[in-house]
This record gives structure tokens, C-alpha cells and sequence, in this order.
């Protein structure tokens, strides 16, 4: 047996030693051991400035590749999306144009509509239950309108004055008010006619009533204590001849039916 090792035949590979300086990996360079770098053709760099995928990456014929959505908008639209503050600016005034014109042909008025109230419930409770003959106006002209109706001191057993305020709307669309109570007429008196001074007096159905005037508030009052320390008081912004519409108007009420005590009071016009 021979020691020796055959030759390799002429023309057989070689088989490369193991070490450490092994061949390198497919695809890498022998100096880095990694990629070479793509070199970017035509192809590549029209496909970055379009975001479209060059020739040989697509999608293989048969697999549809996502399409991308396109929004179509009219020249008209377009103009507007793109003009800017200026566009914006002119929009805004032609709203506000619109509305300025709705505003000025739209009727509105500024005139406060009171509603109408039945007072005959305040009425009954005055006339059996107050301390004192109570007045109400009786056959007031068409045009007098009730619109307000408030009673005080009727659940204080007598220990605090009683009062009855009853407002209405005149024909001439003013206020004028029928006040009326046993408080002390020296304190009660001036404050219904916001006045400590009278003016004089007037003749009412042969009844003399004081007569106020406070400029300020255009506050025109006709005001009267009865012999029994009751005050009856007729005040508003109506003319010295509507008020006296309202005074004349009053009459006395009975309790429960009652003819009440013969007074000076219960002459009509009182």
C-alpha cells in the first residue's frame, strides 16, 4: 500500500480553504461584506417624484396594484380653494350683506305686550276680606284693558295694612293704576304719587280729588282719603282726563251682599 496521495486530476476544482478568509456571501463586495449600493436610473427617479413603482418592481400582470384616489373638482371650485384670504374676505362680506338685508325687511316691533288678567277673584277677596270698604271701577269705557292685579296684608289678620294695586292699559295706550289702602294716608300718599306737593285739585263727579305731577317719571296722579282713613289713589302715565275716566269709574263693593255704612265715599265717582 502507497503512501502517497494521488494528484488531483488536470482540470478539477480546487476546493477553497477553510479560514478565515472565507469567500464572501453572494451579492456582497468582497472589501464590506455588504450590498453594493442600487445605482438610481431613469426609471427609479421618475418613480420618486411620482410615487410610482418603476417598470420592473409593478405588480406582476393579473394582481391589481391599490390605486390611488383622485378628487376632480371644477375650475370654479378650484379658484375658490386656492384664492386665499381674499376669496375668504368676500365670502364673508356677501353673508353679511345677506343678513343685514333680512334684518331691515323683517317687521318686528319694539312695543311690550302686556297680557290681560281677570282680576274678579282680587276683587272678591277685597271685598270680604279687607278691614275696610273697598272700591273696583265699574263700566269702564271699551279700550280699558287689565293687565296687572296684586293684593297685600289680607293674610296678616290686621296687623299690617291692606292694599289692593289694580293696572290697566288706557285707550291711548298708556298705564294708569287704581291704588287703595288703609295705611297711614300721610306715608302711603306720597309714595303712590312719588310726589309730597300737589298741584292743585279736580272735580270729579262733584268730588274733589288732590292732583300730582312727577316730571321725571311723566308720573300724572289723582288722590283722595276717605272719612274711614282709606286712600284711593289713581296714577299713571295716562292724561289727568283718563284718570278721571278711572276715578268716576269706581263704586263701593258690599260684603256678602251688604249695603254698605252711608258715606261720603260711596257717592258715585268716589
Amino acid at each position: 500500500m502507497s503512501d502517497k496521495t494521488p494528484a488531483p486530476a488536470e482540470g478539477a476544482a480546487q476546493t477553497a480553504p477553510a479560514g478565515p478568509e472565507a469567500a464572501p456571501e453572494p451579492g456582497q463586495t468582497p472589501e464590506t461584506g455588504q450590498a453594493p449600493e442600487t445605482e438610481r436610473g431613469p426609471e427609479t427617479e421618475r418613480a420618486a417624484e411620482t410615487g410610482r413603482a418603476p417598470e420592473g418592481e409593478r405588480a406582476p400582470e393579473g394582481e391589481q396594484a391599490p390605486a390611488r384616489q383622485v378628487v376632480q373638482v371644477s375650475p370654479g371650485v378650484h379658484k375658490r380653494l386656492t384664492t386665499g384670504l381674499g376669496g375668504f374676505t368676500m365670502a364673508m362680506g356677501a353673508c353679511l350683506l345677506m343678513v343685514a338685508a333680512i334684518f331691515l325687511i323683517t317687521p318686528r316691533s319694539n312695543k311690550e305686550v302686556l297680557p290681560t288678567v281677570d282680576y274678579a277673584s282680587q276683587q272678591w277677596a277685597m271685598r270680604n276680606g279687607a278691614p275696610f270698604t273697598s272700591y273696583a271701577p265699574e263700566g269702564l269705557p271699551p279700550g280699558w284693558r287689565p293687565t296687572s292685579s296684586r293684593l297685600h296684608g289680607l293674610d296678616t289678620n290686621g296687623s299690617k295694612p291692606v292694599a289692593w294695586h289694580l293696572g290697566f292699559v288706557t285707550p291711548s295706550d298708556e298705564y294708569a293704576a287704581l291704588e287703595q289702602s288703609n295705611e297711614r294716608a300721610s306715608d302711603y300718599v306720597p309714595r303712590m304719587t312719588n310726589n309730597r306737593n300737589a298741584l292743585g285739585t279736580q272735580q270729579v263727579n262733584g268730588v274733589t280729588w288732590m292732583k300730582y305731577h312727577r316730571k321725571d317719571k311723566k308720573a300724572n296722579s289723582l288722590a283722595r282719603t276717605l272719612p274711614d282713613g282709606v286712600s284711593l289713589v289713581v296714577t299713571g302715565t295716562a292724561s289727568y282726563e283718563e284718570l278721571a275716566v278711572l276715578a268716576a269709574s269706581l263704586r263701593p263693593q258690599s260684603k256678602q251682599g251688604a249695603i254698605p255704612a252711608p258715606s261720603t265715599s260711596a257717592k258715585p265717582g268716589s
